[in-house]
């Protein structure tokens, strides 16, 4: 039996080695911290319980067919509650926006924002369906280093419709005029490392994604997908070892041949798998361009009766200025863009009775744009910024509410977890850092060593790393026989 050693028990991670282990290989996880799950985290204070980073699931289809591949069935092990509507926009001068699951709802959100945009909303989803579906039937899912072989997949017609020759704001205003429908699907940029402005229109499918497929909460918060795909790795045989982190890989020449423990152990495989974006990151001769860094807060607060609903997305009223100061210009935007998430508004059992968990992610700079910056003067300010913003709006929620509160700089993302630069999601998703432009998920510089995660193929977000961990275990069996 050929074994594998995998370096961090993310989303990615724990894929590859379910993927692997169903492959026939002798599988160990090596996680520094002592839970598993990388990014995707859990707090637990005074009752309260936080997801760390990812605060809701979509394209639930990949966690199943993740669990489906070992014969068994994602309900088993996770109960995901739906959360519809799925996201709500708001602006300074009140206007608002919802996004749904339910069609009826969201034609007529359109429509009140912008009357007669009925046929315009079913072109939009027919265009970013059939953008959404060759994606992944052609694309996302292939472990191919050829851009013209991987390109080459798609017929004339799928290419000219594919959106990436022109900007995602563009391609959104082929179906819609007004300005906020087109602000809102359009804010997803912000994850992908990009502006709205700049990034390839293709991206029209990740707010068609979370329509069409819905927005999910795990019952006890994203961790509790993370203990339900922890349970399948090790019913499967993985043997995953917390609280153990790795120092060096060991080299013979030019192939790793095992990895070296802090405990001093030094353990012999065949191939090991890095889900470290340090280590990605340390494959290229050049960075890559990263997404945004978080200031992150943890709000245990007292009431559970708030004018906002599960998840809610504050923006700017220059979006274009705003984009330009976070992904240009290196600097926290002077009007921040924010999303406030409470997960015990569809999950009580996250917050003790009368209260409620609240989640606030506040996009930065990376932490090598902001190189002298005090952190500890900026979350101070970023505070008072958010506070002002929810006062604004009649929210309901103020400093004198918080009965508990944990904050996270980049600088602490980066101590956790290892990420690169702080970034908070990986490498951009730039039309040149897609695809087999993406550092690959295998190495360059050894033989025998492999990536998963944010940083590599197919790219950020949770689907995406889970995807990955199935690719990066395709293209180790085909070389190893």
């Amino acid at each position: 039996m050929k074994s594998a050693g995998i370096i961090g028990a993310g989303f990615g991670g724990l894929s590859a080695a379910i993927h692997l282990r169903l492959k026939g290989f002798d599988v160990d996880v090596f996680e520094a911290n002592a839970t598993v799950g990388g990014r995707a985290n859990v707090i637990a204070r005074e009752g309260f319980t936080f997801d760390t980073g990812p605060s809701l699931v979509n394209y639930p289809w990949v966690f199943e067919e993740l669990f489906a591949a070992a014969g068994r069935k994602l309900s088993d092990y996770v109960t995901l509650l739906p959360v519809d509507p799925t996201v709500q926009f708001r602006w300074r001068d009140q206007t608002r926006f919802r996004l749904s699951s339910d069609v009826k709802m969201l034609l007529a959100e359109c429509e009140r924002l912008e009357p007669g945009s009925g046929p315009a909303v079913m072109s939009f989803l027919r265009d970013a369906g059939a953008k959404y579906d060759v994606s992944f039937a052609k694309l996302v899912t292939r472990n191919e280093d050829n851009p013209l072989k991987w390109i080459g997949k798609l017929t004339p017609g799928e290419m000219l419709r594919s959106g990436v020759w022109h900007s995602l704001d563009s391609e959104l205003a082929r179906f819609f005029k007004n300005r906020y429908i087109r602000e809102a699907l359009g804010s997803y940029g912000m994850y992908l490392g990009g502006s709205p402005y700049e990034l390839p229109g293709l991206f029209s499918i990740l707010s068609y994604g979370e329509m069409a497929m819905g927005l999910w909460l795990p019952k006890g918060g994203v961790y509790g997908l993370v203990q339900g795909i922890e349970r399948l790795a090790r019913e499967l045989g993985v043997r995953i070892h917390t609280s153990t982190p790795v120092t060096d890989m060991i080299l013979k020449g030019r192939r790793v041949t095992g990895l070296q423990l802090a405990s001093g152990s030094a353990i012999p495989f065949d191939v090991v798998v890095s889900n470290s974006d340090r280590d990605i990151v340390a494959e290229t001769p050049k960075p890559p361009r990263m997404t945004p860094g978080v200031i992150t807060f943890y709000w245990g607060v007292r009431g559970s009766e708030h004018s906002i609903g599960h998840h809610t997305i504050f923006l700017p009223d220059d979006n274009r200025g705003t984009f330009a100061q976070l992904c240009k210009l290196g600097v926290i935007p002077d009007d921040l863009p924010f999303y406030v998430s409470i997960p015990s508004a569809t999950d009580p059992n996250l917050a003790p009775a009368g209260s409620s968990a609240v989640f606030v992610l506040v996009p930065t700079p990376v932490l090598s744009q902001l190189p002298d910056l005090d952190w500890d003067a900026a979350v101070l300010q970023v505070r008072r910024k958010v506070f002002e913003r929810l006062a604004h709006h009649k929210v309901g929620l103020g400093p004198n509410d918080i009965l508990f509160e944990e904050v996270w700089t980049p600088l602490e993302w980066q101590r956790r977890f290892a990420l690169h630069d702080g970034s908070a999601f990986g490498a951009a998703h730039t039309l040149f850092q897609m695809g087999p432009f993406r550092t690959r998920n295998v190495s360059r510089r050894y033989d025998g060593l492999y990536y998963v995660g944010a940083g590599t193929t197919p790219g950020t977000g949770m689907p995406m790393v889970v995807l990955g961990g199935k690719m990066t275990a395709e293209r180790i069996a085909s070389h190893v026989h």
